[in-house]
């Protein structure tokens, strides 16, 4: 099930964030928007479990794909100080991911933080649709990605907690003032939990399609463990489901949130 990757580059996009590209035909010509890998970060027990990180792109004809990340700890430091030609043992594409919209659809995406990532390669894969971004970052050094983003949306509206880029204050503030004027199709989110809840929430009182990718701590990363699991409506009752194996993508009205 898991393969070797090889480093092509190692891209510093802020202080602690990077984006790793990475040679594979599996992932490049299989993942879909919305799954992630499960990468070893190292041998030995030093970083024991694999770290899941989102996919943020493919490139078909150079059989590679980007993953993009915060450092956190000791494993994802480990990855950032990869080189190009360094080997990196991988399982994927893992996950559920996002349902594609239709063509002439219109859509938005709302992401914060690290969360933005996955939401790049959905705006990227829809085509045809109209596309709104709306994303969320603590300040402006923190910013990545701004200019892919405006390739691949129509419409771009950045915020940051402290004013320092685009507009100040949270991200769900523009969306929701986007929501008294518009109606998209469908809504895609990812990243904190209390912006995910917001959004999810004005999606389902107007009846908006909504999809949350819900992040979590994972062991294996593939359903065996156990351990990042979240409460999912089932009709008048609810159930334990996998973020790992069941999700990482849930509809917004089926997900309790903590």
């Amino acid at each position: 099930m898991n393969f070797n990757a090889v480093v092509v580059k190692n891209e510093k996009l802020a202080e602690n964030i990077y984006l790793l590209r990475l040679k594979s035909e599996k992932i490049s010509h299989n993942a879909a928007p919305g799954q992630f890998v499960n990468i070893k970060c190292c041998d030995g027990l030093d970083t024991y479990l694999r770290r899941p990180v989102s996919i943020l792109r493919t490139h078909g004809p150079e059989n590679t794909f980007d993953i993009a990340f915060m450092v956190r700890g000791k494993g994802t430091r480990i990855l950032s100080c990869l080189k190009e030609g360094d080997a990196v043992d991988c399982i994927g594409p893992l996950g559920r991911g996002f349902t594609l919209p239709e063509k002439g659809e219109r859509i938005c995406v709302v992401g914060g933080g690290i969360g933005i990532f996955p939401l790049l390669y959905l705006l990227e894969k829809s085509a045809g649709a109209y596309k709104a971004a709306f994303l969320g970052f603590r300040s402006g050094g923190l910013v990545v990605l701004g200019k892919d983003f405006e390739k691949a949306a129509d419409q771009l509206i950045i915020s940051t907690d402290d004013g320092s880029f685009g507009e100040k204050g949270p991200v769900t503030t523009p969306f929701l003032k986007y929501l008294e004027k518009e109606r998209p199709d469908r809504v895609y989110t990812c990243g904190p939990a209390p912006m995910m809840i917001k959004v999810a929430d004005a999606c389902n009182e107007r009846g908006i399609f909504c999809e949350v990718s819900m992040e979590q701590r994972m062991g294996c990363g593939i359903g065996a463990c156990l351990v990042c699991v979240c409460r999912i409506k089932h009709n008048d009752d609810w159930a334990y489901e996998r973020i790992c194996r069941d999700g990482p993508v849930f509809r917004a009205e089926e997900v309790i949130f903590e």
